[in-house]
């Protein structure tokens, strides 16, 4: 992996929970120097403090990208450790939901240039998608380098307008679990129909996780990908009857549910 001239000027990294952990893992797995690395965190881990990173030591003067990993809540009390960073060359790239890139630049000065990132939790296995926007004063260069630190965790892609991040929030950020919870109800389903509970969940992990890897790789659609598994008259057709409708099936549970997700986070932000 490239890193450019972080490995001269260094990476902070700003809160190291899971996703920061994972993201760093990656990145150290994909041959970052872990003296290249200074992370900043109230509670760190076992894992972490085995990585011989800079553990909550004196910041370098001018690193190459701060990664803001902390979660919302924390966020005015965690800035004010890297705010003398702003409005400089250094890049903040921030994983913090809800939070928005006016909001950063009014803590850390309106010239700092600002990457806001969504990734979500299939990231701690490298199966993360994560949604990108900056400010104007990320160069295409530095907004390269950032996508390629977040591709260590995942697929990237690039918004148009940030005014998109929080549909992106409701779909893919809080998708899993939408994902977990289909899970949990295919399986008590099963239980219903007189499986044992841990056969059931058995068969409801496998076939999720199994239909999601299947949707990726095939040339064909979802659309087409159901119609594939559908015979007239069929079971699987009994039963999209039910989930396919109109009135409280998944097109409108969903589309309630996304909408709920997404108005939450326009009032959080």
């Amino acid at each position: 992996m490239e890193f450019g001239d972080i490995t001269t000027r260094g990476l902070v990294i700003l809160g190291c929970g899971k996703m920061g952990s994972a993201m760093l893992q990656g990145w150290l797995a994909g041959g970052l120097s872990p003296q290249s690395v200074w992370a900043l965190d109230p509670a760190p881990s076992d894992w972490l403090q085995a990585k011989g990173v800079h553990l909550n030591a004196g910041l370098p003067e001018n690193p190459a990208i701060v990664i803001v990993a902390v979660k919302p809540q924390m966020m005015r009390e965690a800035l004010p450790a890297i705010r003398s960073l702003g409005n400089g060359e250094t890049v903040f790239l921030s994983i913090a939901a809800g939070t928005t890139i006016a909001s950063f630049e009014t803590i850390l000065g309106n010239k700092t240039p600002i990457v806001r990132a969504m990734p979500n939790t299939p990231a701690a296995i490298g199966r993360g998608i994560t949604a990108v926007i900056a400010n104007a004063h990320v160069s295409k260069a530095r907004l390269e380098l950032a996508e390629r630190l977040l591709q260590a965790v995942g697929q990237t892609v690039r918004l148009a307008e940030e005014a998109d991040m929080d549909a992106v929030t409701a779909v893919s950020g809080s998708g899993p679990a939408y994902v977990f919870h289909l899970i949990e109800t295919l399986a008590a389903a099963g239980e219903a129909e007189g499986l044992a509970p841990e056969l059931a969940m058995a068969l409801a992990k496998a076939t999720v996780a199994g239909a999601g890897a299947l949707a990726e790789a095939a040339d064909e659609g979802p659309d087409q990908l159901r119609v594939n598994v559908t015979s007239p008259g069929g079971t699987t057709a009994a039963a999209l009857e039910v989930l396919m409708s109109e009135e409280d099936g998944f097109p409108a549970l969903l589309r309630r549910a996304v909408a709920a997700a997404a108005n939450r986070g326009r009032e959080l932000g």
